[in-house]
């Protein structure tokens, strides 16, 4: 049996998803990006470009996006930026996460607002 190795921006993710269910929230994983069909023609899947990681709702219920990224080297593209910024600017709750922890946070944060 052969192992799959697990990268770090996938260990964020889970972590992230697992911080968000214990701070309450229910999250769904989100890809993204492009497939060419049988004719060879571009198919676009997912949400929209730059959308978040992670999509879901918080306890409180409001709307909820999580950008995983890794570490320090995981860069946020400029269409990544501008989603959380539409999030945030229509009252949802919008994180970009290096971390668990960082979840766990921004939502403790949430609930008392």
């Amino acid at each position: 049996m052969t192992l799959k190795r697990v990268t770090p921006e996938t260990a964020v993710l889970r972590a992230c998803m697992l911080a968000a269910t214990a701070a309450g929230a229910r999250v769904w994983r989100n890809n993204t990006g492009v497939l060419l069909d049988a004719n060879k023609r571009p198919v676009r899947f997912g949400l929209c470009r730059g959308s978040s990681d992670l999509i879901g709702i918080t306890r409180a219920g409001r709307f909820l996006a999580v950008e995983c990224k890794r570490g320090r080297g995981g860069v946020v593209t400029p269409e990544q930026t501008q989603f959380l910024d539409t999030i945030r600017a229509m009252g949802g709750v919008a994180i970009l996460a290096r971390s668990g922890e960082d979840v766990t946070k921004a939502l403790t944060e949430e609930t008392l607002t």
